[in-house]
């Protein structure tokens, strides 16, 4: 199955403002790392962008999970691309 690798922005103040919409997102991605369509995804150190691999059956189906995601529907999220990735090891 092709994997994708999520490159996006954070929003100013996101410690803040992901508040309410954190525990949502973490029960969200812990589900679809079970359902194998997350391999992982977390935050740069600086907080200003996230990286992420997902599993999925096409790039449409990787940006329909990106664009589900609470960060992404609440602007937490403020950009993202998409990339076919192919693991050489």
């Amino acid at each position: 199955m092709p994997k994708y690798v999520l490159i996006g922005a954070y929003c100013p103040d996101v410690l803040a403002k992901r508040a309410p919409y954190r525990e949502a997102h973490l029960e969200r991605l812990a589900r679809l790392k079970a359902e194998g369509k997350v391999l992982t995804i977390g935050p740069t150190r600086d907080l200003t962008r996230v990286f992420g691999i997902y599993e999925t059956d096409s790039e449409t189906e990787a940006r329909t999970l990106v664009e589900a995601d609470p960060y992404w529907q609440h602007q937490i999220w403020t950009s993202y691309e998409i990339y076919e990735w192919i693991q050489a090891f």
